[in-house]
């Protein structure tokens, strides 16, 4: 007669699937050391080290060096990760509440006020962010977005100003009035020129009032 196959042997318990509670702390775990080596990376960005290395990150954060690039696909992934961090924390300084039936005075205070408020919190973090466009596709892209929003954020304001403007006049006005209140001519003020914030701020009422007040 044939022998009955012996029973398999049990599954050691070491070898039993995760449980839902090891699933969910190795998540938590994960995201953690991942807003760690963010935090780590927009530290050293406003410490001025634009471009540090895994070594460096990896000290700030507490995770490993080898650890450092578990969690990002490559230093472009960590950048844009860290560029989508910093946007985040700045959303409230995005709008722009001043409606644009206002006196024209206080309304160049107020896009002058929320501008200055922005850049000087976004004001390393910007700066690489343009550093890294031409390499970037995604950081290309969110920069685009985003001078596309402010420049509709001043064309919106000054409507009244423009309409009353010939076509051309009124694009070139347009175009001019964005590049007073843009990050680039703020940097020019704040690095180049060695203006502090608030005579930087005070630099923009002056032109985009100068500019609004001329004849076309």
């Amino acid at each position: 007669m044939a022998s009955t196959p012996a029973a398999a042997p049990a599954t050691p318990a070491a070898a039993a699937a995760p449980s839902p509670g090891d699933v969910d702390g190795r998540r938590l775990r994960r995201d953690r050391n991942r807003d760690a080596v963010v935090h780590a990376l927009l530290a050293l960005y406003r410490e001025g080290n634009l471009d540090p290395s895994a070594d460096e990150i990896a000290t700030r954060s507490g995770v490993s060096a080898r650890s450092v690039f578990r969690y990002f696909d490559d230093v472009e992934d960590l950048a844009n990760a860290a560029i989508t961090h910093q946007l985040m924390d700045v959303a409230h300084l995005l709008p722009l509440t001043c409606p644009p039936d206002r006196p024209l005075a206080e309304r160049i205070a107020a896009v002058a006020q929320q501008r200055a408020a922005l850049y000087e919190a976004i004001f390393p973090v910007a700066l690489v962010s343009r550093l890294r466009a031409p390499f970037n596709r995604a950081v290309a892209a969110r920069l685009a977005q985003n001078r596309a929003e402010m420049r509709a954020q001043v064309a919106n304001l000054f409507r009244a100003e423009l309409a009353a403007l010939p076509d051309g006049a009124a694009a070139r006005r347009l175009a001019a009035a964005d590049t007073l209140a843009s990050y680039e001519t703020w940097s020019l003020w704040r690095t180049d020129q060695g203006l502090s914030a608030a005579d930087a701020e005070a630099t923009m009422v002056d032109a985009l009032t100068c500019l609004f007040t001329a004849t076309a």
